[in-house]
């Protein structure tokens, strides 16, 4: 396993982020670079940003910030904060997306950013559709 100054940060509604990491833990092992700071209903938007700015600013460039909602308040941000650090932000958290950049992490040590996108985008699917595709292609 390669060491590495990036990390991941999760920002969610609620905090259901860690949620996903005790899942990917089940496959990994400890992946003590992912970090999550969760919206919560009491925070105030001054408040949550500020939170946000001071993780962002210990974080290398080559680190990641994902997001759970496109126009949510972690999303809008984490735009914020990736404009002003040079983080990259992508929205649309997903397991298979968040796997797919803790395997980058313990393995390389770096992110393949464009992977990470690919892997959360093609996660979507419907499931008997392609298991009726795929038999309807043997038959």
């Amino acid at each position: 396993m390669s060491e590495s100054n990036a990390e991941i940060l999760l920002l969610t509604h609620g905090g259901w982020g860690m949620s996903l990491v005790k899942g990917i833990e089940m496959l990994l092992g400890k992946v003590d670079f992912v970090h999550e700071i969760p919206l919560e209903p009491t925070y105030t938007l001054p408040e949550y940003m500020q939170m946000v700015k001071e993780h962002a600013e210990a974080m290398t460039p080559d680190s990641l910030i994902l997001t759970d909602l496109i126009g949510g308040t972690t999303s809008n941000v984490a735009a914020v904060v990736g404009n002003q650090t040079g983080i990259k932000v992508f929205c649309g958290l997903n397991a298979p997306m968040l796997l797919e950049a803790c395997v980058e992490l313990q393995n390389d040590g770096a992110l393949d950013f464009d992977a990470v996108l690919a892997a959360g985008q093609g996660a979507c699917m419907d499931v008997v559709a392609a298991v009726r595709s795929t038999m309807a292609q043997k038959a």
